[in-house]
């Protein structure tokens, strides 16, 4: 089958490269930036890959959003099959590409879009057929990961961790993204609709810019190792869907998880908790995904979104749990049932124990105690 490629970046360039060698995959034009190109099997015209007879795939490694849904659209209402690493392309109108790939019989793939090369979207897709999912979980970036994982083996504060990333090209230069919980909350939300049938809105995200060197000092004083987590869980009226830092006790498998490595998990009724880890972006693992995909279209596949998706509002309200807190004095009102534990903290904070409270009520209050000025720091308690 042979395969155009759109993009030649650092992961559009990799899937060029396997597909020379890949069993039934070819390498078909690759469509780059007007100008760039510079080689017979480069073009700058969509429409040229789309008039092309032998192409029978399009692999997307653009990124955003446009012109890419455009793309991704054609692709599919020509007949032809689509696969794409482009988790925000999947998150917008994940459900619309899958409807026309369903009318005119294409493929809709994107298992890359979530943990590059960890295959945590390919293996839901295959358990949800003979098992009930019921929660998904994991470490899904790499950039967080690392910075996190240099804080508490090097005592490095947040600033340095993140200046180093940035040199190792773990981190973008403007790293919002990542640091904030978006990317990892975007990836959750794909596996919540893969899993679930369910894309869930309104997500509730907390990164890691509010984590202190003092803060990671004192986590590990309790024995206690703290790592970035996406959640996404069955409940009574939908699906909670979520990312926060959340503490580990050092047994734990998510304490071991160093570097930029990711470590995605999912359980089901039947087969128990099943886990993945290894390396979540980097030209080699994302392209291979981008392979694997197109290696299942030649088995059949067709694709990853159950059938009748749906979008709906993330329910957040029902899962409780602990946290830790660092938080101004003036607001320990907050959380009047809070315990406060062995050591405190200084220049007017405090640091408190909340007893089980909603992950929705947590955020909140957060949210709340920040618009009025004031700084907090929370982890959940992993227990």
């Amino acid at each position: 089958m042979k395969t155009a490629v759109l993009g030649f970046g650092t992961v559009g360039a990799g899937i060029y490269e396997i597909l020379k060698t890949a069993e039934g995959l070819e390498p078909g034009p690759v469509y780059v930036r007007r100008g760039k190109a510079d080689e017979p099997w480069k073009t700058d015209d969509f429409d040229a890959i789309l008039a092309d007879p032998s192409v029978g795939a399009v692999a997307e490694a653009m990124g955003g959003l446009e012109p890419t849904f455009d793309f991704a659209r054609r692709t599919l209402e020509s007949g032809r099959h689509f696969v794409t690493a482009n988790k925000m392309l999947v998150a917008e109108h994940g459900i619309e590409l899958q409807a026309i790939a369903d009318r005119t019989g294409g493929a809709f793939l994107f298992s890359a879009a979530c943990g590059g090369g960890v295959p945590l979207l390919h293996n839901l897709a295959l358990a949800r057929r003979g098992d009930e999912i019921r929660r998904v979980r994991g470490i899904l970036n790499g950039t967080t990961n690392y910075m996190l994982d240099r804080m508490q083996s090097c005592g490095m504060d947040y600033g340095e961790a993140l200046k180093e990333a940035q040199a190792l090209g773990y981190a973008e230069a403007d790293p919002t993204a990542d640091v904030s919980g978006l990317d990892a909350l975007r990836k959750i939300r794909l596996a919540a609709a893969v899993a679930f049938g369910i894309l869930p809105d309104g997500c509730l995200n907390e990164g890691i810019e509010n984590v202190s060197v003092e803060d990671i000092r004192f986590y590990q004083s309790k024995g206690l190792v703290l790592r970035l987590i996406a959640k996404t869980a069955r409940t009574e009226s939908g699906v909670s869907a979520y990312v926060e830092p959340v503490l580990f006790p050092q047994n734990a498998p998510e304490a071991a998880v160093s570097l930029n490595n990711n470590l995605a998990s999912y359980e089901g009724r039947f087969c128990g908790r099943i886990s993945f880890s290894g390396q979540g972006a980097g030209r080699w693992p994302t392209a291979s995904a981008v392979i694997r995909d197109l290696e299942n279209i030649l088995s059949g596949a067709r694709r990853m979104l159950p059938e009748r998706t749906v979008s709906a509002a993330a329910d957040n309200g029902g899962e409780k749990q602990r946290y830790y807190l660092r938080l101004p004095e003036a607001f320990a009102e907050s959380f009047p049932e809070a315990e406060p534990p062995e050591a405190g903290a200084a220049d007017g904070e405090l640091r408190l124990v909340t007893k089980p409270i909603s992950v929705a009520g947590m955020h909140a209050l957060a949210a709340e105690i920040r618009q009025k000025g004031g700084r907090i720091s929370f982890a959940a308690l992993e227990e």
